[in-house]
């Protein structure tokens, strides 16, 4: 795997990224632990070390696997996070510091976390 620093953060991050949409399950399918664990598990052995998520993937599941798989990994994982696609009414003025620092410690509280990469 090759690795590049992302911008100044002193950060080495694979070039090849997790996109995790998948692990909150199909629509209209239920939610699969096992394959959400073992595509994490699969990403991190073949040297991927960033992966990106949102609160809306899956209701948040994707973020609960991420926060599931981190705790006994011991190699640094690097996360993104997205937040605000679960503001209602959805609209420009819920963009506000309140609702995002909320949306913010739900997804740390999600992955286990202290603070988010990105």
């Amino acid at each position: 795997m090759k690795y590049r620093e992302l911008g100044k953060t002193g950060f080495k991050v694979s070039e090849v990224s997790l996109g995790t949409w998948q692990l909150g399950g199909k629509w209209g399918e239920p939610y699969d632990e096992k394959n959400a664990e073992a595509t994490l598990q699969k990403a991190a052995e073949l040297g991927i070390n960033f992966f990106d998520t949102a609160d809306v993937y899956g209701d948040r599941l994707s973020e609960r696997s991420i926060g599931k798989f981190l705790k006994p990994w011991k190699d640094r994982i690097y996360v993104a996070t997205k937040c605000g696609r679960l503001l209602k009414p959805h609209v420009s003025e819920g963009y506000n510091e309140k609702n995002i620092r909320q949306f913010v410690e739900e997804s740390l509280s999600n992955m286990g976390l202290q603070t988010l990469d990105l």
